[in-house]
C-alpha cells in the first residue's frame, strides 16, 4: 500500500487526509501545530493517523508521496530533507485534480484573485450548472472529488500552491496581475514570483483557454518569452480588443468564442477598476464555458462580494468608512485609492513583505489627506509618507488609529483601511483586522447616537 504523508492539518490538508483514505492510501497526517478542534474529530471519526504539535521524521520521510500545505515554505527543514530524497511534495489541488473529470476554471493574481473566483462561480451557479468552490475559498477540493458530482470546479490558486502542481490542466486559466506580493517566499526575487504565476499556464492544450489582463507590465513581459498554445483573451481598460474584453465609456465589453456581451459598469454591484477587471475576466470565463449572454446579465446583477474587499462599513456625519483589509500588499491599495475622487484618510501598515511604495506614491499625493500607520514596525512607512501627506501618525492600536482618523475627516470623505501588508502583527489574519476594523466603527457610531 502507497503511504501519503499530508503536512499541514487545516482545511486542504484534511481533505487530502480524506481522499487519500478513500483511493486506499496509507495515510498520515502530521501538523506542528495544535489541530483545530473540528479538523481533530473528521480525522479521528474517518480513522485516519495523525499527530499534532510535532514533526515525526521517521514516518514523514517514509511516505511515497507527501501532500504539503501552501502554507509551510520550501525551506522549512522538513521540505528540504523530502527534496533532498527525491520524494514527490504536491499540492492538494494537485493531488485532487487527479481524481476528477470536471472542467476546471483557475484563477490567480497578485489581487482580485477571490472577487473573480466567487463572481464565476455565482455566474456559472446562478445559470443552473453543476459547479464546485474550491482552492483558498470554500471547501478542500480533495474532500469534493471524493464523491465527484460536479461537471466544473472553479479554483482560486496561490502562487504556493502552484510551486507544487506539475500535472494540473486548467481549461480555463485567469491571469488577472502579478505586482510584487509574498516576495520573503521568492528570495525577493520578483522573476522567481513572476513564474510561480506562470504555472497557471502549465500542460494547457490549444483546446484551452487562458484570459489575462493586458496592462499588467510584468504579465505581459513573460508572455512576450514565451509561446503559449491555449486560446489568449486579453482585457484592457485602455484599448477596445478585438477578441476579449475592455471598458470603454463606462460599458464592459467582452468578445470570446464569437460571443459578444456588453453591460454598463454601473449596473454592476462591484465597482472601481480593479473590478472592472475581475468582472470582464469572469464574463470571458463564463462565455468560455458556454453561457448565454442572458445567464451572466443576470448572474452578474445579482452578484454580492466577499467582505473585507473595498467594503462599506458605514457612513457617519457625511463620512464614509471602507474596510478593505484584504488588500495586503501595495497594488490592492493602488486600486483601492483610485477606487475615490474624494480626500481619503488611509489606514496602513502591518507585517511588510518587501513593499515598494513609489507604486503609490503620486495617488497618496494626490488624494490622501492623512495617514495612519498601524502596525508594530511603522519605520518605512513613516520614512516614506511622513513627509509626503498634511496628517501623519502612528499607532499600535485600531482604535487609535480610528479615532485618529475620525478626528482629521470632514464631511465628503473617507476613511479607509487599507493596509498594503500582512496581519500577522496585531492581527490573526486580515478578517480578524477587518471585523475589528468595523467594530471599532461601529462603536463611533453608538457614541455619536449617545450624543445625539
Amino acid at each position: 500500500m502507497q503511504k501519503l504523508v499530508i503536512l499541514g492539518g487545516g482545511e486542504s490538508g484534511t481533505g487530502a487526509a480524506l481522499l487519500g483514505k478513500a483511493k486506499g492510501f496509507d495515510v498520515f497526517l502530521s501538523d506542528r501545530s495544535p489541530l483545530q478542534v473540528t479538523y481533530r474529530e473528521i480525522l479521528t471519526a474517518a480513522g485516519i493517523s495523525f499527530e499534532e504539535g510535532t514533526h515525526s521524521e521517521d514516518k514523514i520521510l517514509s511516505a511515497n508521496e507527501v501532500v504539503k500545505s501552501p502554507g509551510i515554505p520550501d525551506n522549512a527543514p522538513i521540505v528540504q530533507e523530502l527534496y533532498r530524497r527525491n520524494i514527490p511534495v504536491i499540492s492538494e489541488i494537485e493531488f485532487a485534480a487527479r481524481y476528477t473529470d470536471a472542467k476546471l476554471i483557475a484563477i490567480t493574481g497578485s489581487n482580485g484573485k477571490t472577487t473573480t473566483t466567487l463572481l464565476i462561480y455565482h455566474l456559472l451557479r446562478e445559470a443552473g450548472l453543476s459547479v464546485g468552490l474550491a482552492g483558498n475559498v470554500g471547501d478542500s477540493f480533495a474532500a469534493q472529488v471524493i464523491d465527484d458530482q460536479k461537471d466544473f470546479y472553479v479554483l482560486e490558486i496561490s502562487s504556493f500552491q502552484l510551486d507544487n502542481m506539475y500535472d494540473f490542466r486548467a481549461n480555463v486559466a485567469v491571469l488577472l496581475n502579478i505586482t510584487p506580493d509574498h516576495l520573503d517566499r521568492y528570495d525577493y526575487d520578483f522573476q522567481k514570483y513572476v513564474q510561480s504565476k506562470f504555472r497557471i499556464t502549465q500542460n494547457q492544450t490549444q483546446d484551452d483557454n487562458l484570459i489575462y489582463f493586458a496592462e499588467s507590465e510584468a504579465l505581459t513581459d513573460e508572455l512576450e518569452k514565451r509561446t503559449l498554445p491555449a486560446r489568449m483573451w486579453p482585457i484592457s481598460l485602455k484599448n477596445k480588443v478585438e477578441k476579449g474584453g475592455f471598458l470603454a465609456d463606462g460599458v464592459l465589453t467582452a468578445r470570446n468564442h464569437g460571443q459578444e456581451f456588453s453591460i454598463a459598469f454601473d449596473e454592476l454591484p462591484i465597482q472601481g477598476p480593479h473590478n472592472a477587471i475581475n468582472a470582464l475576466s469572469a464574463i470571458l470565463a463564463a462565455q468560455a464555458v458556454g453561457l448565454s449572454p442572458e445567464q451572466i446579465g443576470v448572474g452578474l446583477r445579482t452578484f454580492v462580494n466577499a467582505p473585507h474587499r473595498l467594503e462599506s462599513v458605514a457612513k457617519l456625519d457625511g463620512v464614509e468608512y471602507i474596510n478593505d483589509s484584504k488588500a495586503t500588499n501595495v497594488d490592492s491599495v493602488y486600486y483601492a485609492l483610485g477606487s475615490f475622487d474624494r480626500p481619503i484618510i488611509l489606514i496602513m501598515g502591518g507585517v511588510d513583505k518587501g513593499n515598494d511604495y513609489s507604486q503609490i506614491e503620486p495617488l497618496v499625493r494626490q488624494k490622501v489627506k492623512g495617514m495612519v500607520a498601524l502596525g508594530t514596525d511603522t519605520k518605512k512607512l513613516a520614512d516614506y509618507f511622513e513627509s509626503i501627506v498634511p496628517n501623519f501618525e502612528v499607532t499600535q492600536s485600531l482604535k487609535e488609529a480610528v479615532q485618529t482618523a475620525q478626528s482629521w475627516a470632514k464631511s465628503g470623505d473617507v476613511v479607509m483601511l487599507s493596509p498594503a501588508c500582512a496581519s500577522f502583527d496585531l492581527f490573526k489574519n486580515y478578517q480578524d483586522r477587518g471585523e475589528r476594523f468595523k467594530k471599532e466603527v461601529e462603536e463611533l457610531r453608538l457614541r455619536k447616537d449617545v450624543l445625539s
